[in-house]
């Protein structure tokens, strides 16, 4: 697979994560909160590998958003405006799948949803432009 279809493929990954959370959060009752957490991140951390990848560069086997995001950060100052963002859904790459390890609520899932879409947007413009 040539280097622009795989950057494609992991935004297409990310955007799937993305719609996934969406409808766990919106459609489903009781809402799936922890499961959308989980997938806000996956979106956020298949956009910025994706963005990664589209700088030619192999993206480190990590789920440490903040690191993702300063290799980007590395290569075009403006990701710093997501820097934050990618802090605040670091946390729901692990902790969230395993109980008792990280309670959320709906406020909390919704946030995140918000985040990752921040962060999929960002990124697919960075790669589009």
């Amino acid at each position: 697979m040539s280097g622009n279809n795989l950057v494609h493929e992991w935004l297409k990954y990310s955007q799937n994560d993305l719609i996934s959370a969406k409808h766990l959060y919106d459609d489903l009752h009781p809402k799936q909160t922890e499961v959308a957490c989980y997938l806000s991140q996956q979106c956020a951390e298949k956009a910025l590998k994706g963005y990664i990848l589209f700088m030619d560069i192999e993206p480190p086997k990590t789920h440490n958003l903040i690191e993702l995001c300063q290799i980007c950060i590395n290569h075009d100052n403006s990701f710093s405006e997501i820097l934050d963002a990618s802090a605040d859904l670091t946390p729901y790459g692990i902790a969230v799948r395993y109980p008792n390890e990280l309670a959320v609520d709906d406020i909390i899932a919704k946030f995140a949803i918000n985040k990752a879409q921040l962060i999929y947007d960002f990124c697919l413009n960075k790669i589009k432009n």
